[in-house]
C-alpha cells in the first residue's frame, strides 16, 4: 500500500517487495483501544484488547484493484470503525455480538479490505470518503 501524495512511487527490488507483503502489524493492549492509520497498516493487521475497539482509516492509500487488505479483531468489548475510499469493497466475517453498518462501495469492482471481528460485543461500522 501507498500513501496518496499525489506522487509516484518508486518500485523497490522484487525482494524487498516481497519481504513488504509478508509483514504483518500487531497491535495488543489490555483495557483501550486502537487508532490506525493508512500509512502504518501492511497487508496484514492483527488488533487485540480485551476491552476497546478500532478506530482505522484507510482513506489516505491506495490500495492496488484486485488487492486485498486484512485486518483481524479480537476483542470481548469493542467494535471496529472503519473509513475506505468509496470504490472499496468490505467484506466482514467472525462473530460477535453486533451488526454491521456498510452502504456498501459506490462502484463495482475496486480493492478489498476484509474486517474478521471476533469477539462477544461489538460492531461493525463502515463509513465512505
Amino acid at each position: 500500500m501507498t500513501k496518496t501524495d499525489g506522487a509516484d512511487p518508486q518500485k523497490d527490488s522484487a525482494q524487498d517487495s516481497k519481504q513488504e507483503s509478508q509483514k504483518t502489524d500487531i497491535k495488543v493492549s489490555v483495557i483501550g483501544g486502537h487508532r490506525l492509520k493508512g500509512e502504518t497498516i501492511h497487508e496484514r493487521t492483527l488488533t487485540a484488547s480485551l476491552i476497546g475497539g478500532a478506530d482505522i482509516d484507510l482513506t489516505d492509500i491506495d490500495i492496488p484493484d484486485g488487492a486485498e487488505l486484512r485486518i483481524t479483531k479480537l476483542s470481548l468489548i469493542g467494535g471496529v470503525s472503519l473509513r475506505v475510499r468509496p470504490d472499496v469493497v468490505v467484506e466482514v466475517h467472525g462473530i460477535r455480538l453486533g451488526g454491521v453498518k456498510d452502504d456498501g462501495p459506490a462502484e463495482p469492482g475496486g480493492p478489498t479490505v476484509r474486517i474478521d471481528a471476533w469477539g462477544l460485543i461489538g460492531g461493525v461500522s463502515v463509513s465512505r470518503g
